[in-house]
């Protein structure tokens, strides 16, 4: 299954059985998803045992004032990029622990800091579980409703293929 092709809700589901039979936990730190990603994991039966929380921190001067991204950071990479992303992901360990930690920033409509390098439909995610760190820069096509959801499906699959690959 790729996240092309992917059921988000599936790929939720099935992300979310793998964590409570785990024993761990997670948590978002959401930009472009805007808290989706977190409420898709919520309306999973295992919710109550995996879910932590998230954070939603769509603006830039949240990112900052919540989590603690260098105004710098953000204005020499843009709020919408890989760097940004993994600091989010970096901060939100010390806001809300878990053993899984995710975040996300992007470009679902016109309006960010799209440019021919990264047009609409980047997508930038990071996930840290251990020492092990998963970024990612997926370039997706849809409406924004559809890039969000095959984000998802996308992070979905990635924590699933982390947590049972042999490393």
């Amino acid at each position: 299954m790729d996240y092309e092709t992917a059921n988000y809700k599936e790929a939720v589901s099935r992300c979310s059985k793998l964590l409570a039979e785990r024993n761990l936990t997670i948590a978002f730190a959401e930009s472009a998803t805007a808290g989706k990603l977190a409420y898709e994991f919520s309306l999973t039966t295992y919710s109550g045992a995996i879910l932590t929380g998230g954070i939603v921190c769509y603006n830039a001067c949240v990112k900052e004032d919540m989590l603690g991204i260098a105004k710098e950071t953000i204005a020499k990479y843009t709020p919408e990029s890989a760097e940004v992303t993994k600091e989010m992901c970096r901060s939100l360990q010390r806001k809300m622990p878990a053993e899984v930690r995710v975040a996300v920033t992007g470009l679902t409509a016109p309006g960010g800091s799209e440019s021919p390098q990264k047009p609409v439909g980047t997508m930038f995610y990071c996930i840290m579980y251990k020492q092990i760190v998963h970024e990612q820069r997926v370039l997706l096509e849809g409406n924004p409703s559809e890039i969000v959801n095959q984000s998802i499906a996308a992070i979905s699959l990635a924590i699933w293929s982390m947590l049972t690959s042999k490393r």
